[in-house]
């Protein structure tokens, strides 16, 4: 018995051990990131550093000297991120949710047709459709403008599998019968039953959709045209440029400004990742 109590606690302490190595190789890059920001250009040419510098004021001084002539400040780049990163991240939980729950909940002949076709789709890079929906937008009027950034929100496949997947082990269709029982509406049900229960999948879903799109680069590229339009990681591609390529502390002190609203973004929705599903769901 003591044995086996001993083996144990070997395995809860190597495992802390594994679980605490791959947090510090994951939050490492970050901290780099955050210490070449104060660190001088020949300061970062010259090696790594776990050190803050004392270059801060002065690479902030110079970004803001950068900025001038841009088309957009970093605030203005910020806003627009935001702009296409809010409404896509809803859309795209949302309407996942939806799909991910009427392939689940109902039962209908071409079912089994429409996952496979979202499993198919699933597995095909998204610069394959981008010059064809490219022109689509050229059609009816829509590039340079947000709305091609937001409309494929609607459809994400890998989000529908999740989705979907966490609906097999946390939904019982009981509860959907007995809300259909009393009288509730399918949207009704959906809206004040389901969404509920998924509280843990859609903010896992909702902070990689807005990671995804806040750091998509190809898309507005391909999309945005107007300088006062562009995105943060299209203005962090601008300070790479050549004229900017020889100072590494406004390159860095630009990358450390676009990852900021993603931390408060996981740090708002982290918590909701580890509940389960509501107390007194049925389970199957």
């Amino acid at each position: 018995m003591n044995s086996d109590l001993r083996a144990l606690r070997r395995r809860k302490v190597i495992r802390h051990i594994v679980l605490i190595l791959l947090c510090f190789l994951s939050l490492l890059p970050f901290y780099l990131m955050f210490v070449n920001a104060t660190r001088t250009s020949n300061e970062i040419k010259a090696g790594i550093s776990f050190l803050f510098g004392s270059n801060l004021s002065e690479n902030l001084r110079n970004f803001a000297e950068a900025q001038v002539g841009l088309g957009v400040t970093v605030l203005g780049a910020m806003l627009n991120s935001f702009k296409i990163a809010l409404p896509f991240t809803i859309l795209s939980v949302y309407f996942s949710a939806l799909t991910a729950y009427g392939i689940y909940a109902y039962n209908f002949k071409l079912k089994k047709f429409a996952w496979g076709f979202i499993m198919a789709v699933m597995m095909v890079p998204t610069q394959v459709f981008a010059i064809g929906y490219y022109k689509f937008m050229i059609q009816i009027n829509l590039i340079d403008t947000y709305w091609p950034l937001i409309i494929p929100a609607i459809t994400t496949p890998a989000v529908v599998f999740f989705m979907r997947q966490y609906l097999q082990g946390a939904l019982s269709l009981e509860i959907v019968e007995a809300a259909r029982i009393d009288g509730s509406g399918e949207f009704h049900t959906f809206n004040t039953i389901i969404l509920p229960l998924m509280k843990p999948a859609l903010a896992t879903q909702a902070i990689f959709q807005f990671v995804y799109c806040w750091n998509n680069l190809f898309m507005p590229t391909l999309i945005i045209s107007s300088s006062a339009k562009k995105t943060l990681t299209m203005f962090v591609q601008m300070l790479t440029a050549e004229s900017f390529r020889a100072d590494y502390g406004v390159v860095f002190i630009g990358l450390a400004i676009t990852i900021l609203p993603m931390f408060i973004m996981y740090f708002i929705l982290s918590k909701f990742i580890v509940e389960g599903v509501s107390l007194g769901g049925v389970k199957e």
